[in-house]
């Protein structure tokens, strides 16, 4: 029996995160050599632009582990919500300032200060595409696991 008032961990979660992270960076590192650098390429998913390996940027959640943990810890285990939280869908590389600002807000809510937009040079079409991919990653894979 699952105890719906759990407290949130991010022990399992981390440990799925890292082997995500590990995959991204391999794939990022043949597509940087495909491009004839020595370094690993990966798109910002918030603001579209090229992120190179010596870059400052950050793996990302993009709806929060800690969100996905409360919507679904009285229906999955830990181990279960940390393959939720790192779908493919749900994790992507942005600017290290950008994931630190964001921390953990919802992004419609840290969109709404006009700021982060300009600041940060969010491409909001990007964005919201990427939102909603990962609102339907983070349910197809909550479904499967149910």
């Amino acid at each position: 029996m699952l105890d719906k008032n759990r407290p949130y961990s991010r022990l399992e979660i981390d440990k799925v995160f890292n082997k995500v992270k590990a995959t991204m960076h391999a794939e990022a590192l043949v597509r940087g050599k495909a491009k004839g650098l020595g370094n690993a390429l990966y798109q910002d998913i918030y603001t579209g632009k090229t992120l190179i390996g010596g870059d400052d940027y950050a793996y990302d959640h993009i709806r929060s582990a800690e969100a996905i943990h409360s919507k679904y810890k009285a229906i999955l285990t830990d181990e279960q919500i940390a393959q939720v939280v790192n779908c493919p869908e749900n994790v992507g590389t942005t600017l290290a300032s950008i994931n630190i600002s964001k921390g953990k807000k919802n992004m419609e809510d840290w969109l709404s200060n006009s700021n982060n937009i300009s600041n940060y040079n969010i491409d909001l079409n990007l964005t919201k595409v990427n939102l909603k991919n990962a609102d339907k990653g983070i349910e197809r894979k909550a479904n499967e696991l149910k």
